[in-house]
């Protein structure tokens, strides 16, 4: 293999059996269960980096059942996601994901910079109620329930959010440990097909885990839940700000 059939193919790691193949990534039937909480001000300041802004003290705990996805298969997700500002732009910040699934850990992290860890989320029906658990080894951190289909949801204000900016922070240390690679990242949402929404009722309780820290954002107050389906495909990103850049 010459220098120049290395360039041509190293999108991904390993070199010769990449962990996925090259985007654009559609799903298929992708189902949120999103729980909008209110949490302190203060944890988020603690864990919001600079330059995005806090819009208020609220965090969207999400599961999110992916049974058709193109090249990262089938698999459950659950984490959080914070409503931010970035230069006026209205968006939310992807605090934590955990996750099933080998090959979206492997993109998410080396192309968006996706603070993905390996775990085992479940979404599940059961009679009146949909259930998301989330189990780190055998721990169980997070348990959400939300009564099943109860109203119809406002499907424009779902949109809205599915079709707003969202942002990361993408690091790749050098080989001796530094930072190589530390940026603020933006992605979107494209061609998003709404199937249908729905809300309810909600409860969300969140427990410490030294590997696994979804309760360093505590609820304090569940505000609103939402359950809804929809096809959609992960938008590639652009980086925003370059914390390595001498002007940053």
């Amino acid at each position: 293999m010459d220098i120049d059939e290395v360039r041509r193919r190293a999108y991904a790691m390993p070199l010769n059996n990449p962990s996925y193949p090259r985007g654009p990534y559609r799903f298929f039937d992708r189902e949120f269960i999103v729980i909008t909480y209110r949490t302190s001000r203060e944890a988020l300041e603690a864990v919001v980096p600079a330059p995005l802004e806090i819009v208020d003290p609220i965090v969207k705990y999400e599961f999110i059942r992916m049974p058709d996805s193109t090249g990262f298969g089938d698999y459950t997700e659950t984490g959080q996601v914070i409503p931010v500002r970035f230069n006026g732009q209205s968006g939310g910040y992807v605090h934590s994901m955990y996750l099933d699934d080998d090959a979206p850990i492997a993109g998410g992290r080396e192309l968006w910079g996706f603070p993905k860890k390996l775990a085992k989320p479940q979404i599940s029906h059961e009679s009146e109620v949909i259930v998301g658990t989330l189990h780190y080894g055998s721990v169980l951190c997070a348990i959400g329930t939300m009564g099943y289909k109860h109203q119809p949801a406002d499907e424009k204000a779902i949109l809205a959010s599915l079709q707003a900016p969202n942002f990361l922070i993408k690091i790749i240390p050098h080989v001796d440990g530094t930072p190589r690679i530390c940026e603020l990242v933006r992605y979107y949402t494209e061609d998003i097909t709404l199937k249908w929404a729905y809300s309810g009722p909600a409860a969300l309780d969140l427990r410490p885990h030294v590997s696994c820290d979804v309760a360093r954002l505590p609820v304090l107050e569940v505000l609103s839940a939402v359950h809804f389906k929809a096809d959609l495909t992960l938008g590639l990103g652009s980086v925003v700000y370059d914390y390595l850049a001498p002007e940053s």
